[in-house]
């Protein structure tokens, strides 16, 4: 027989164990017989789904990739079980991708969908699910072209400085926001990269501070030098709250006392909002300072290859994107065509 995925899962063809086919196309003693992994069975299909779902979030690594995977699996399976349709297969792949180009998603975002599901489909093949011709047949399914860059968000070094000065430094909690800013902004480290430091991250190496073997995206290491006035507002925030080893930023109480072993990423997020937006910088977010702080590199001189090494970026392609190196909004190039009204 072969499993349905039907809205009515009780229900089944003519009264005997038939049923339509199932997301992965194969009969249920195949399905049964792959790797111990019932999928989507009449009886649980729910479960089943679930079990196919955590096969592949378990091959991710990075958080947010697996984050942004969840989402994209559960919004595919939602759509997949509104109406009775055909086994995965490269055309029911890209009926879905029609389904995302008609609800006007942004190309990137209709891109990581779509590497979800490739991952689905090569994980089923993986472990004896899927036939590896279809699975291959859904990689060759073309995402979306994304035409132009982003400009992003970023500050100007005045603006960087309101922003570093907003915190009230007669507080505990003044003087931990003043360190944290200054670490986004100096260091240009990612948020999740920020609540990771420990006070053993900060070190001495060739006659200057350098935050050591930092963990960043890809679990790929590197060190990251610390200016002077970075360095007298981390002395200050750690003078202030007493903080010896462990994680360098911790929670602040109403009482102006640091606890606990540690802050999360939304803490980061909030922190920056909460200055950035009296200031007027509204969708200013932790990412945006790490970009300001690339972009004043830039300016002030810095080396491509050394602003690539400070990000820790891969390909110093990304880093070009980044910055948006081919395009100078400061002195554009239409800023000088001798028309005055």
């Amino acid at each position: 027989m072969e499993i349905e995925l039907y809205e009515n899962r009780s229900e089944v063809c003519n009264g005997s164990a038939a049923a339509a086919g199932s997301l992965l196309g194969g009969t249920a003693s195949e399905v049964s017989a792959a790797v111990g992994i019932a999928v989507v069975l009449i009886a649980q299909p729910k479960e089943g789904l679930a079990r196919l779902r955590g096969l592949v979030l378990d091959s991710v690594p990075s958080p947010h990739s697996r984050r942004a995977y969840a989402k994209a699996l559960d919004d595919f399976l939602s759509w997949y079980l509104q109406f009775p349709r055909g086994p995965l297969s490269k055309a029911l792949v890209q009926a879905y991708r029609s389904e995302l180009d008609r609800l006007g998603l942004a190309s990137s975002t209709i891109n990581v969908r779509l590497a979800a599901i490739r991952k689905l489909a090569a994980e089923a093949a993986d472990n004896g699910l899927l036939d590896p011709v279809l699975a291959a047949g859904i990689a060759r399914v073309k995402g979306a072209k994304q035409l132009g860059v982003r400009a992003g968000n970023w500050l100007t070094r005045e603006e960087a400085s309101l922003l570093l000065l907003a915190p009230d430094a007669a507080t505990l909690k003044g003087k931990r926001d003043r360190a944290m800013l200054g670490v986004l902004i100096g260091c240009g480290l990612r948020r999740a990269e920020l609540a990771a430091l420990t006070i053993d991250h900060l070190q001495r190496r060739e006659a200057r501070w350098v935050w050591i073997d930092l963990v960043g995206k890809g679990s790929r290491l590197r060190s990251v030098p610390v200016p002077d006035w970075v360095k007298m507002l981390l002395d200050d925030w750690i003078a202030a709250s007493g903080i010896r080893d462990g994680k360098l930023f911790r929670a602040v109480d109403k009482a102006d006392c640091a606890w606990g072993s540690g802050i999360t990423e939304k803490v980061v997020w909030w922190t920056v909002l909460a200055y950035a937006k009296p200031l007027g910088f509204a969708n200013l977010a932790p990412h945006d300072l790490r970009r300001t702080c690339a972009k004043l590199c830039r300016a002030s001189g810095g080396e491509l290859e050394q602003i690539q090494l400070l990000l820790g970026h891969v390909s110093i392609q990304t880093t070009e994107r980044y910055l948006g190196t081919r395009q100078n909004l400061a002195q554009a190039v239409n800023d000088n065509l001798g028309i005055a009204l």
